[in-house]
């Protein structure tokens, strides 16, 4: 009995330690102490866990590309054509144009064109304009015969049903990407001289994105990005003057009715107000997300959010990581 109560005792001491543990500040780790001027806590600098992409994520990412590919080899229709216009896993599809060798693969990619002409960020259309053309890769398929003047394929791999007119370019391995770690994440790291760009665009025309979303940015091999480098998103608080949703908080009031000198957040520093006046553009700038390259163009990148605090948005920034 007595061994029964000592054992409930430790138990209960273990259990008030480690709740002790969990409501205090982080110390700095091993690997990763807390920078000078900061105490890092649970909130500031949570725990990034992030998973190594799968095989659906490396091969259905999509791409943006300056170089445009050849079309002249396209699917022109399957076995039950046209009452079948879709295709996927399994089924046989007729490809048009030459070159077509048995037990050749092909990815079946496809032209994007977005029908939405909205804005998703000032300036999104010039800059997608320069951006390059956004392809989405469909699946693979594999020759199994060439005798007539059309091949057929079957589809091996689909990410999404295949189409008549989608294009078939040969099939190239990716480069495997490998997860790191769990690591603390700075969630308020100050702006720095690393590496920057902009996610421009997403997979599917997307505009909010979490953990698992395909993203493009606008730097590629030429600056040095390669597969396996990791990106953070970043947002300032001025971009929500950007949404006209969120830019309506702007103009509601954020007082109490016993404040004798109610504050007001504003904008930009030219507002005048009795009360104290809180320009967003010193509050620090908040990391949400961070984002692994699958793959690189001379001047694009393919990205997968691995890690969202918040939800990712098409226009947020995005730096490099280095403490990967």
């Amino acid at each position: 009995m007595k061994k029964t109560g000592l054992f409930l005792l430790l138990l209960l001491a273990v259990s008030s330690y480690a709740q002790q543990a969990d409501s205090t500040p982080m110390a700095g780790s091993d690997d990763q102490a807390a920078p000078q001027g900061t105490v890092a806590t649970s909130a500031s600098f949570p725990i990034e866990r992030v998973q190594t992409p799968t095989n659906a994520d490396l091969y259905c990412a999509g791409f943006v590309t300056k170089q445009l590919l050849p079309d002249v080899n396209f699917v022109a229709g399957g076995l039950n054509t046209p009452n079948t216009t879709k295709f996927a896993n399994g089924d046989m599809v007729y490809l048009a144009g030459s070159g077509y060798q048995a037990g050749q693969q092909y990815s079946i990619l496809r032209e994007l064109t977005n029908p939405s002409k909205y804005e998703l960020y000032p300036g999104q259309d010039k800059m997608l304009k320069s951006f390059g053309q956004p392809y989405a890769e469909m699946g693979r398929v594999r020759i199994i015969d060439a005798r007539s003047k059309m091949a057929i394929a079957q589809i091996e791999f689909s990410c999404d049903p295949v189409n008549p007119g989608d294009i078939a370019v040969p099939f190239v391995e990716k480069t495997a990407v490998s997860f790191h770690p769990p690591l603390h994440f700075d969630r308020f790291e100050p702006a720095n001289s690393r590496l920057g760009g902009r996610i421009v665009m997403a997979k599917d025309f997307d505009s909010v994105l979490g953990t698992g979303a395909k993203v493009y940015l606008n730097v590629g091999s030429t600056q040095g990005v390669k597969t396996g480098d990791y990106f953070r998103a970043v947002r300032p608080y001025e971009s929500d003057l950007n949404d006209p949703a969120d830019s309506l908080s702007f103009k509601a009031s954020s007082a109490e009715d016993t404040q004798k000198r109610p504050p007001s957040i504003e904008p930009n520093f030219l507002t005048r107000t009795k009360g104290p006046a809180i320009h967003v553009a010193n509050m620090p700038r908040r990391a949400v997300g961070e984002i692994v390259i699958l793959t690189t163009t001379p001047t694009t990148a393919t990205g997968m959010v691995v890690f969202a605090l918040e939800d990712v948005h098409v226009g947020d920034n995005v730096e490099i990581d280095q403490q990967q």
